[in-house]
């Protein structure tokens, strides 16, 4: 009779090993690298990030539009009991340009019974607008327009910054659900162990083939590794959710992980000193903040440029050669065409007496770069200790799942040596499942360096101003 029950124990062995493996085979892989790039293509915080370099772009619009021709019209008229006094119509289009020259084009049209000696009929004036003083090396519209296009620089840094954060603690819930993944099989393994060995040890104490103490200590073990597995089952839950925030659609419509969904074995990859002279060069260089800074400083260099022409009085020629309308006039009449007999010219100057404000400014612009330049020598040397940091993490990692798979090897020998002992008689159930315990939180412990490894190697690469390592 107990041969039998012993026979169908080992037919339900394999049966449930069969099941296990056919469902193993039907999970669908999720590796990381999937993971990554659909964050990084439908994440929002991705897109919202790839929308910073567009709105830069629109800035320097608008910083441009100081630079577009303008066309101007004025008409002004007065009748009084039926007197047509006067009608004047002028019409202007004025042409800035880089240089800081504007040249303008009008048309004047008059008529009436009471307008100026000065006033003609109808007049065609070309002319410009040069400033010989303040506004002939930089003015508003050119530092409005440098700022901006430095501005996209800036934005691209956001954008990079932003890419970078939500990468990296989507890496974190990835490898937090890697390894609660893990682990529940890990914990299954020994529930499943526990299970069998309880049913074996239950059958061989009722046919008085073993103690009945054991199937007591059996059954410990069993709901010990029960309580373990219900718990693990909670954290994957848990950790599949966490995970799942980061999935969307292309049509922004939030994505759940698929409950069969399973990682695949973690490979380990191995950095040395090389990596880390590269991350240390690229964060000097590439690093966000830092490109953020170098940009500030250079809006401020020209800021002060701006600022120390407000210094110099404003000083304004301005000459148009001016000729006669050609309406019912020859067109090559030389009375009526532009010379330098025909033409207005005049000067504009203005200038503070004290120059305070201007002084002020400039006086401010001084202090923020000296701000800036400080702020940009500290977060340089923190990045460059936070590289170093996170690199000391991940060699420290690696060192210790050196070890720990040593030690997780030679735990699985020593299961098996009392495993042999207790087949003979000279050790005891306790002991096994003392040993057996030890190993699962061994390789368990293993499968957590893995995850803390990757993690590390996430954050390496993300102080490093990075989306992922060189």
């Amino acid at each position: 009779m107990s041969q039998l029950k012993y026979v169908n124990f080992l037919l339900n062995v394999i049966f449930l090993t069969l099941i296990s493996t056919i469902s193993t085979i039907a999970q669908t892989t999720f590796g990381y690298e999937d993971f990554k790039n659909l964050v990084l293509k439908n994440h929002p915080t991705v897109k919202q990030a790839n929308l910073f370099p567009r709105d830069a772009e629109a800035e320097i619009m608008q910083a441009k539009g100081a630079f577009d021709p303008k066309l101007t019209s004025y008409f002004d008229r007065k009748a009084f009991k039926g007197v047509d006094y006067y009608n004047r119509w002028d019409n202007i289009l004025k042409i800035p340009t880089w240089s800081g020259v504007d040249f303008k084009l009008g048309y004047e049209r008059n008529t009436g019974k009471y307008l100026l000696p000065e006033e003609s009929p109808e007049l065609i004036v070309v002319g410009l607008i040069v400033p010989i003083g303040q506004g002939l090396v930089i003015d508003a519209r050119r530092n409005t327009l440098k700022q901006a296009r430095l501005g996209r620089n800036y934005a691209e840094a956001e954008r990079q910054k932003l890419i970078n954060s939500t990468v990296y603690y989507a890496a974190k819930s990835y490898w937090d659900w890697w390894f609660s993944y893990q682990q529940l099989q890990l914990i299954r393994e020994g529930y499943d162990l526990a299970d069998r060995r309880f049913i074996a040890t239950r059958e061989r104490a009722r046919v008085g083939e073993q103690a009945t103490i054991d199937s007591v200590e059996a059954k410990i073990t069993l709901q010990d590794r029960e309580v373990s597995l219900q718990q693990a089952v909670i954290d994957l839950q848990n950790n599949r959710l966490a995970l799942s925030n980061y999935l969307w659609s292309a049509n922004e419509m939030p994505l759940e992980l698929p409950e069969d969904a399973a990682p695949p074995l973690a490979g380990i990859r191995s950095i040395d000193e090389t990596i880390l002279l590269a991350l240390i060069n690229q964060a000097k260089l590439q690093h966000p903040e830092i490109q953020k800074l170098n940009v500030k400083i250079d809006q401020l260099f020209i800021e002060e440029r701006f600022r120390k022409e407000m210094l110099k009085p404003i000083f304004n020629a301005n000459f148009n050669f001016i000729a006669d309308g050609f309406v019912n006039k020859p067109i090559y009449d030389n009375k009526n065409s532009f010379s330098l007999d025909n033409h207005k010219l005049g000067f504009e100057f203005a200038m503070p007496l004290f120059l305070r404000k201007e002084r002020g400014k400039l006086q401010q612009i001084r202090i923020k770069q000296q701000s800036t330049g400080f702020e940009l020598n500290l977060t340089r040397r923190e990045i460059m200790n936070d590289v170093y940091a996170a690199y000391n993490d991940v060699r420290n990692y690696e060192k210790q799942l050196k070890i720990q798979e040593d030690a997780t090897k030679n735990q699985a020998i020593l299961v098996r040596a009392e495993q042999r002992k207790f087949d003979i008689g000279e050790s005891t159930l306790f002991l096994i499942n003392t040993r057996e315990s030890k190993l699962i939180e061994m390789k368990t412990k293993v499968e957590s360096l893995k995850s803390k490894y990757e993690k590390a190697l996430a954050n390496l690469a993300y102080m490093a101003g990075l989306t992922e390592l060189l």
